[in-house]
């Protein structure tokens, strides 16, 4: 009666038993893989990739063919901003 007593007064027990034969992708139960941190650090560094083309692809397709009626951020950075907003952005001459 003492060993259950400290089991609920710790909250569980022995972990759940579980099928042995089930696969999953993520590892499964109780999955304690030991490269976690550089799977981790790669994973990060393709999603930041991923975002740096992503975000210069749309920088250069950017076209706005009616100026907006207030600046929008992205004309910072846009490659057609003078031609589509002549007025906003004027040629030094």
């Amino acid at each position: 009666p003492l060993e259950q007593v400290k089991l609920a007064s710790m909250g569980g027990g022995a972990p759940m038993p579980y099928p042995k034969w089930v696969w999953t992708p993520a590892g499964g139960w109780y999955c304690h893989p030991k490269n976690w941190k550089v799977n981790t650090m790669r994973s990060g560094a393709l999603y930041a990739a991923v975002v740096f083309a992503v975000f210069n692809l749309s920088r250069s397709l950017e076209r706005r063919p009616v100026p907006p009626l207030y600046g929008i951020p992205s004309q910072g950075w846009c490659k057609f901003a003078a031609q589509d907003d002549p007025e906003r952005f004027p040629k030094d001459e």
